[in-house]
Formats: structure tokens, sequence, C-alpha cells
């Protein structure tokens, strides 16, 4: 079979008429492949950088979804494979939504989610690169097999775009692709939600009941009323009160969980705060969620203890959960796991696109990095950290410097944050992140430190 080696911006010289705009909208569908003369079945092409690291592809009879024959690479034993299957689609128009669906199984692959990759290229009349790459990196199991996911507008000056269906990296491996859709869908509509983020440092309180009233209060005076989300800080038991974590822990749900969770029904909205958690014989530094109905919805159990949490009797979480809510998903950090980046990230690859950062006191930097690693809101409420909302490109959208006063911004969940050069890099992440790469400590444990 043929391998085309010549840049993928050259693959085929397309003419573009004027009657393409007023052309039924675009819908390709394929399941069930039968090799062409040269072995590629009709449409499609093999591609590769250079013929001696293209993987082998051919059409397999024995794999399929439905009617016999599947697109097929295999990497040949060849350590430094890279190549796909192509097929060009004319008839794109700039500003226009489409959506590529394909399917596939595969065998022996050293790391899947960089291994395997859909995306969709765009053209423009002279065959060059217009705009940037998107990755198809929705995926969930469909029948037996991997279903992957792309939407995107199409970018200025595009005509056509090709759908490009890879195996990377993987020497032993085998993928089969099949039951591929590409078509024209509408534009996906806003997905606003407004969120509050309250900055108060209350102080002299008796109990953890009076402390969680008066943040209560701030709430009722501050918040708009038409907030979605509210995020208050860590720890809002203990805060202020000369009171030890043992003192203030309790259990979840509770008693600070049950006045959070009569404010969050009078104000139809979600609420976020930091308390401690008695557990056994455990106290954890945890993060609650409340639904607008009140009911405790999910709940974070700090994993990166500083030392004085330690000291103090504290025990670590052991993991990154995401919750659903009826805006989007959301995860929770406290405090120090901001100071590490596999938090954020380890919520980032499960889907969240909103991070709740109740915190004490922190690295400003950090949190501006936090977010645009991962492509994603962070809302922070501190006491010696900024009371603020940023965006994925690490801009602050929303602050609030003063005492008794929220940060609210009303944010788009569906906007697309890309990057002239680098494309959208939410998607981008996912597929390119490597976690196959193992880290190991480079100081041993039996090191002596000299001071000069």
């Amino acid at each position: 079979m043929k391998v085309i080696l010549e840049p993928m911006n050259k693959l085929a010289m397309l003419v573009f008429a004027a009657a393409v705009v007023f052309a039924e909208p675009v819908r390709v569908h394929q399941s069930g492949f039968t090799p062409g003369a040269e072995g590629a079945p009709d449409g499609w092409k093999l591609w590769a950088p250079r013929v001696e690291i293209a993987p082998r592809g051919f059409v397999d009879t024995v794999r399929n979804r439905g009617e016999s024959g599947s697109l097929a690479l295999a990497g040949n034993s060849n350590t430094a494979v890279f190549g796909a299957w192509v097929r060009t689609v004319a008839g794109i128009q700039p500003g226009k939504w489409y959506r590529l669906v394909a399917h596939y199984r595969a065998e022996s692959l050293h790391y899947e989610p960089l291994d395997v990759l859909a995306r969709l290229d765009w053209r423009t009349s002279e065959s060059k690169r217009a705009g940037q790459p998107d990755y198809a990196a929705a995926i969930s199991q469909d029948d037996g097999w991997n279903r992957v996911t792309v939407e995107a507008p199409a970018p200025d000056r595009v005509v056509s775009v090709e759908l490009q269906l890879y195996l990377a990296n993987a020497p032993q491996g085998t993928v089969y692709w099949d039951d591929i859709t590409f078509e024209e869908i509408p534009a996906p509509p806003p997905r606003r939600i407004t969120v509050a983020s309250v900055n108060f440092r209350p102080s002299g309180a008796a109990s953890a009941a009076e402390n969680v009233r008066r943040f209560l209060e701030v709430v009722e005076k501050t918040v708009p009323r038409n907030a979605d989300l509210i995020l208050l800080p860590e720890g809002i038991t203990v805060v202020g009160t000369n009171k030890s974590y043992a003192e203030t822990a309790e259990p979840v749900p509770g008693p600070t969980t049950e006045m959070l969770a009569e404010a969050a029904r009078k104000r139809n909205a979600y609420i976020v705060a930091g308390i401690y958690e008695r557990d056994g014989i455990a106290m954890y530094n945890t993060a609650v969620l409340i639904d607008r109905t009140g009911r405790l919805a999910g709940k974070y159990r700090k994993v990166y203890l500083p030392r004085e949490e330690l000291e103090g009797g504290l025990t670590p979480g052991i993991e990154y959960p995401v919750f659903q809510t009826d805006f989007g998903r959301v995860g929770m950090m406290i405090c120090w796991d901001v100071q590490y980046s596999d938090p954020a990230r380890a919520l980032a690859l499960r889907g969240a696109e909103v991070l709740l950062l109740p915190i004490w006191g922190g690295n400003e930097t950090l949190a501006k990095a936090r977010a645009i690693e991962n492509q994603v809101f962070l809302v922070a409420s501190g006491y010696d950290y900024p009371t603020h909302i940023i965006d994925p490109n690490g801009e602050i959208i929303a602050r609030a410097p003063e005492q008794g006063a929220a940060a609210v911004a009303t944010i788009d969940l569906n906007r697309r944050y890309v990057d002239e050069w680098l494309g959208h890099m939410r998607t981008r992440m996912v597929k390119e992140m490597r976690l196959d790469v193992g880290v190991e400590r480079g100081m041993r444990y039996n090191t002596t430190f000299t001071t000069p």
C-alpha cells in the first residue's frame, strides 16, 4: 500500500465552489471498508511523516461494528511508529460547528491516550492548515468499542477538513477504526453560571456554629440572589475561634452541613465550604459540596497536608473526586493542594470544569498556573490569600479585596479558550499528557546535606 509522505497540507488540491454555501449540511458516515486498487479504501490514504516510521495499514475483515472491514494500523515492531489513516471532506464552512465520532479497538498498546488519536485538521483552499487541529478527547464505551468524539467550530478561511485516525508510539500495538461519522451540528448554546466567592475572616466567636452563622450573614449581604455557586474559605468552623481541630471536628453530614444546607435551599444555590471532619478516630480537613436542595452532594478530604496540620492530628485524604452538578462538573482542592500540580491535573482529567479552592494562604502564581495548565476556571476564597475568580487563561476576572465582600462573575462553561498557535488546549492537554512516564524521587532518604 502506498504511504503518502508529503506534508498533510498538500494531500489534495481542492476546488471550493460558491454553491457550497447553499449545499445541504455536510454528513459523512462509513462503517465497513473494502480495499481499493492499492489497498486503501476509496477516499482514504495512509499518511506518515517518513516511510521508515509508517505503521502498516490494512483493512481488517475480522473486527468490525457491523459491515465487514475496519481500518487497521499496526506498529510492526517499529519503535518510532507514527502515522494515520486520512480522509479529506470538502464543503466545510467557517464558523459552522462539526462533530467527528469514531470507534476503535486496540491491542498491545504502550499508553493508550497517546498511542491512539483522532482529530480534525482544517484546511484552506490552498490546502494549507487553517487554525489549529481539534482533538477527540471525549471517550466512552459503546458495545465493546471505544467511542471518541470531538465537536468544534470550523476556523476562518477553511474549505475542507482532514479526518485523521492515528497510531503512534506503540511498536507492538494495533488499532482498528470503524463506524466513523463526521457531520455538521448546531452550535452549542452558552452554559452560563454565576459564581460568588466570599472574603471574610471572623474573630472572637465562641463556637463553630457562631462562626458559620457570621459567614452566612455575609453571604446574605454580599452575594447576589442569582448566584448558582457560592464558595466559602477553608476551615470556617475554626478560624478566629482559638479552638483546636479536635474541638471543632464534626461528622459529615453534621451540624455545619445542616446550617449550610438551609442557606443553600434558601438561595437555590450550591455552597462549598471548608470544615474539619471527624470519622472515627481520624480527622480530616474537608470541603463539602451542598446542592441547591440542601443535600450533601459530595465532600473532598485534603490530600496535601502541611506539617502543621499533620502535627495537629489531621489525616490526609487519598482521592480526587469530581462531582456532577446541574450546570457541569466541579472539583475541590484545599489550600496546600495548590502547591502541587497533581490535584488540579487529576480533577481536570476526570472532567472538572471548575476548581473550587477554599484556602487559608498560598501562592497566587501557582493558582494561576493550575488554571492555565488544565484550562479550567479556578475560584478561590481565602484569608491570607486573595479571594478571586481565575479564567482558563490565568486572568483574574473578579476579585474581592475587602473584608465582607464577594468576588462575583458570570462564566460560560461552553466558551472555547483557543490559543492562536497552540489551539484548544483543554482537549489537546488530555491527549498529550504523559502520565505513562514514571517519576522517581531524586533524593535518597540517607542523603547527607552539608552547608558551605
